[in-house]
């Protein structure tokens, strides 16, 4: 499944990178110019690692996937699948926090401790609780998509404690 995806999101990448190639660039870019050479391959990375995230399920891993990025999880380790917002996980981090723009997407919650994002779309969201961190993903049908998670979990594990996806009683929050 993609990952939710923004179309203001993806405009003021495309902005910020015509502005850099069509404005700064024909001023500037000499073969000592590599600020702008930079600029532009940094927008690139970001643009790339925004549209290539993506989640899958196989028969034994979830798999959270972007562009020389990613984590898999196995499903027997999985003991968490709850609802989550990045403005309630990590109110301190963020765009000057740089750990959701990082190679990783290793970021600190108080009430969580470390834990990995993989996501796009900050406010809506899934905190998939595993070893030995937690990640929170953004899939573009949160709600499908937690509950083949949890029918997958489940046949593993058994029951979670918190399990937004269980078919009864699991999504008693739907933020």
């Amino acid at each position: 499944m993609r990952a939710q995806l923004s179309a203001t999101v993806l405009g003021v990448y495309v902005l910020l990178f015509l502005v850099v190639a069509l404005v700064v660039a024909p001023r500037s870019v000499t073969p000592d110019d590599w600020l702008t050479i930079l600029l532009l391959l940094l927008t690139g990375y970001f643009l790339a690692r925004y549209v290539t995230t993506s989640y899958t399920i196989d028969d034994r891993y979830l798999h959270a996937w972007r562009f020389l990025g990613g984590r898999r999880i196995p499903l027997e380790e999985i003991r968490k699948i709850e609802w989550a917002s990045m403005r309630e996980l990590a109110p301190t981090s963020g765009f000057l926090g740089l750990g959701a723009w990082g190679w990783r997407g290793r970021m600190f919650s108080p009430a969580l401790g470390p834990f990995d994002s993989i996501y796009t779309e900050p406010s809506r969201g899934l905190l998939v609780t595993a070893e030995p961190v937690p990640l929170y993903l953004s899939p573009r049908d949160r709600e499908a998509f937690a509950r083949e998670l949890s029918r997958r979990v489940r046949s593993y594990t058994g029951a979670l404690a918190v399990d937004v996806g269980a078919p009864v009683g699991g999504a008693a929050d739907a933020r």
